[in-house]
């Protein structure tokens, strides 16, 4: 649903209460890079405008009244259920007395507890498919949505991608067409145009803010793998996550995520997943698939003042190839090491984050066009968007007995899979994707990502040689272990 009038630039504060909750659950982040300003060749010139009062009644009513009836009933709270399992915390039950006559069923017994948590969602199709924060739904057990009316659903979970901090919800048992918000088309958003945030702040109700677009790329937040976010200062405050950035159409044009802040307030930074994201990963979900993005198959890097200096630039542009993977569609597309990657289907690139997050976003089965230079003169090439291929197979397996890999679930190593948990391409192997607690692996210390190289001196080249080695008696364990792209040793007995 949008407002097909259009709102005229104003300055008003639109505030709407509706009900309440008692905690916002919310990302903060710590710190992030200052923006850098370019430099123009003349000063730009700037005509001053005159203040004045109002010339007519007309112009003392404009409001975004209008626009926020036509898209606050696409908002919802969004309340997460999990239950957790805590210990009683008594001094007494350290104390070797009470445990020999309690053991573990008087105090510091588990109990189980329900944890509460809310934020906000958008409806983005009348169905009652709803897209929010991943770390909204995170772990939870069970999910309810209030719509602006305060009528209440249960929903289900139907897509969580954690990479790019996103979920999709779908309500049960609806029984009517809800009001929606269209996509906007991210990538047409200018620094300056004005823009409203809608969520539940603090949970204190539906609460609408304005403001403007303060950034449209900003690449130095660590808040999703594909760090891409439209910066903003309408005020956005823990609550907010999930809710919906959108623009003087009614139209959304992000996802609300994230906050820069030192006090857990809103100090005016803001940053939202772009619509262009939004949309992939929903249309993914409302058809029934799983998230797939194109896959690249190369490695790249920023381009610094000394990179540019060599490559005889006048300054710091697009990003450099650094490495081309065997079958890739980079190597079917003719691209070489060196070449200098400028735009992305007609969008200039200046970060990897940036290129990621350009070709990811573009759909799959068509050609990407590709501006390059390559030893100083441009060249126009076409690159195909196709996904990543799971060569190898995963054949996924769960390590058992008394080896030190006990408890770990593994995976061969594929462009898929690596593209699924943020790794190299390029990499193959044995990944970890997970640990279970209380086990020989999670008392070694391994984690989800960390790639099984060698034992005892032996290559580790797929999930059924790691469990072959693993029933081996071995009196001591030699262990050869990549994480992060470094090479971690280590020996157990």
């Amino acid at each position: 649903m949008t407002n097909k009038k259009g709102i005229a630039a104003v300055a008003a504060l639109v505030l709407a209460a509706s009900g309440g909750f008692f905690i916002a659950d919310y990302v903060h982040i710590s710190n992030a890079a200052s923006p850098v300003s370019g430099s123009a060749s003349a000063p730009v010139q700037v005509t001053p405008v005159a203040n004045r009062v109002p010339a007519n009644q007309a112009e003392m009513k404009l409001s975004f009244a209008p626009l926020v009836k036509e898209a606050a009933p696409a908002v919802v709270n969004v309340y997460a259920f999990r239950k957790v399992v805590t210990r009683d915390q008594s001094p007494f039950f350290r104390d070797p007395f009470f445990q020999q006559f309690f053991g573990g069923g008087g105090f510091g017994a588990p109990r189980e507890r329900v944890q509460r948590s809310l934020g906000s969602g958008v409806i983005v199709d009348h169905t009652g498919v709803i897209v929010t924060n991943h770390h909204v739904v995170d772990g939870a057990t069970e999910v309810k949505v209030a719509l602006a009316d305060r009528t209440e659903f249960e929903a289900d979970v139907v897509l969580d991608d954690e990479r790019t901090d996103l979920a999709i919800l779908k309500i049960r048992d609806l029984d009517k067409d809800l009001p929606h918000l269209e996509f906007s088309d991210s990538d047409n958003l200018e620094v300056g145009d004005l823009v409203l945030a809608i969520g539940n702040p603090f949970g204190v109700g539906q609460t609408v803010t304005s403001g403007i677009v303060s950034a449209v790329a900003r690449t130095q937040v660590g808040a999703t793998d594909y760090r891409y976010f439209i910066q903003t200062d309408a005020a956005i405050n823990p609550g907010n996550s999930g809710g919906a950035l959108v623009d003087m159409q009614g139209r959304l044009v992000g996802i609300n995520s994230s906050i820069y802040t030192r006090s857990g307030g809103s100090n005016g930074i803001g940053f939202a997943i772009p619509a262009n994201m939004v949309k992939l990963v929903s249309d993914a979900a409302i058809s029934g698939n799983k998230v797939q993005r194109a896959w690249f198959g190369g490695g790249l890097q920023m381009v610094t003042s000394d990179i540019a200096s060599g490559l005889g630039l006048e300054r710091p542009q697009g990003v450099l190839v650094t490495e081309i993977y065997q079958n890739s569609p980079a190597e079917k597309a003719g691209l070489k090491v060196g070449d200098l990657i400028l735009s992305v289907n007609g969008k200039e690139v200046s970060t990897p984050d940036g290129f990621g997050y350009r070709f990811a976003t573009q759909p799959l089965g068509g050609d990407i066009p590709l501006e390059i230079l390559r030893q100083g003169k441009a060249r126009d090439l076409s690159i195909r968007a196709q996904a990543a291929p799971e060569m190898p197979p995963r054949d996924q397996r769960l390590i058992e007995g008394y080896s030190p890999f006990s408890g770990a679930t593994v995976l061969n190593l594929s462009p898929a899979v690596a593209q699924e948990m943020g790794l190299d391409s390029g990499l193959n192997g044995v990944v970890v994707l997970e640990v279970r607690n209380g086990t020989y692996a999670s008392r070694l210390g391994l984690k989800p990502g960390d790639i099984v190289r060698k034992i005892n001196g032996q290559v580790v080249g797929n999930t059924k040689e790691l469990k072959v080695l693993s029933e081996q008696d071995f009196r001591l364990w030699r262990l050869e272990i990549e994480r992060d792209g470094k090479i971690i040793q280590t020996v157990v007995s």
